[in-house]
């Protein structure tokens, strides 16, 4: 084990343990600030795996964008700030079950497609964005595309879930 796994190892231990607190905080606003903390550490995991390109990538798009972006409409909407009490309590059995299960379904799925499937990149430089764009856009595109999906269905969801049955817009 190298001084490099170590690394990766803690960095990977404090971007899942960042994640759980965006999953189980009750404020809005720190679970946003949780969601830098994974992320810069999966930035983090980039840099050290030689792929500067992704890392900033990483930095400038996600943390830099997505972030703001969720802090901005949380402060420009009627979303709650601080600390939510009267969430589902009863149903977070079900909620993790759920997840749980979600979870298992889709890491089978991928295992059973890309288990084997491995990346050449010998004779390329390591982090190089030409060499990773050649690899995301040839040979892991329809991943990418259902990664943008998933993103794009998650947006649609979160819009129609902040809108309450009984609010209209006013025209």
């Amino acid at each position: 084990m190298t001084g490099l796994d170590v690394v990766i190892g803690l960095l990977g231990l404090v971007a899942v343990g960042a994640a759980l607190m965006v999953a189980v905080t009750r404020q809005l606003v720190h679970a946003a600030l949780w969601l830098v903390v994974c992320l810069a550490a999966v930035a983090g995991c980039f840099l050290v795996l030689t792929a500067e390109f992704l890392a900033w990538v990483q930095v400038l798009i996600y943390v830099g964008a997505i972030v703001v972006i969720l802090l901005f409409g949380l402060m420009l909407t009627r979303a709650p700030i601080g600390p939510v009490t009267d969430l589902s309590r009863p149903r977070r059995l079900l909620a993790g079950t759920v997840a749980v299960a979600v979870g298992a379904v889709i890491v089978t799925a991928l295992l059973m497609a890309f288990g084997g499937a491995t990346i050449d990149l010998s004779g390329a430089p390591q982090g190089d964005a030409t060499t990773t764009g050649t690899v995301i856009f040839r040979a892991w595109v329809l991943p990418f595309e259902i990664i943008s999906l998933l993103l794009l269905s998650a947006l649609v969801g979160a819009i129609a879930l902040s809108r309450a049955s009984g609010d209209e817009v006013d025209s």
